[in-house]
């Protein structure tokens, strides 16, 4: 699983024009989901997103986590995350999850995400989608539970 995490002052998405979902200060999240990934992949990505210390504390340190500074996070569904473009010009998303999985774990995550009583807001899976995204700092960061040691 892989997710392009953003520190953001706001943020939302937009479907055929009609916003559905928004957020203040928070998370901004595209969530990649692969072939391989189940559910000790999202308890990986919830704990690692939902505390990852990259709010500034009174002395402007990244110290905080998204739970301690009470922020909110918006969730979209992004299987480009899964694109390989090491060979040719077209990337390959073989690796991706098909939708119908992908979109299993992508509830599952957001429903964690609520259990640890964030408020969380989405877009709308396989869904042609509008984001707009102020940046805070600007903090990004890429998230990779294949990445554990």
């Amino acid at each position: 699983m892989r997710a392009v995490v953003q520190r953001v002052k706001s943020s939302h998405v937009e479907v055929d024009g009609k916003i559905t979902g928004q957020i203040n200060k928070g998370l901004m999240v595209l969530l990649g989901i692969s072939e391989d990934d189940n559910i000790e992949d999202i308890d990986y990505m919830v704990d690692k997103i939902a505390n990852l210390r990259i709010f500034e504390d009174s002395e402007g340190k990244m110290n905080l986590s998204l739970m301690d500074v009470g922020g909110e996070i918006l969730v979209v569904s992004q299987f480009t995350l899964y694109g390989d473009c090491r060979k040719g010009r077209r990337p390959s998303f073989v690796r991706a999850a098909k939708p119908e999985e992908a979109q299993k774990l992508y509830n599952l995550f957001i429903k964690k995400m609520e259990e640890m009583n964030i408020v969380v807001q989405t877009g709308i899976f396989q869904a042609d989608m509008t984001v707009y995204i102020e940046n805070d700092g600007p903090v990004t960061l890429i998230v990779d539970s294949e990445k554990i040691i």
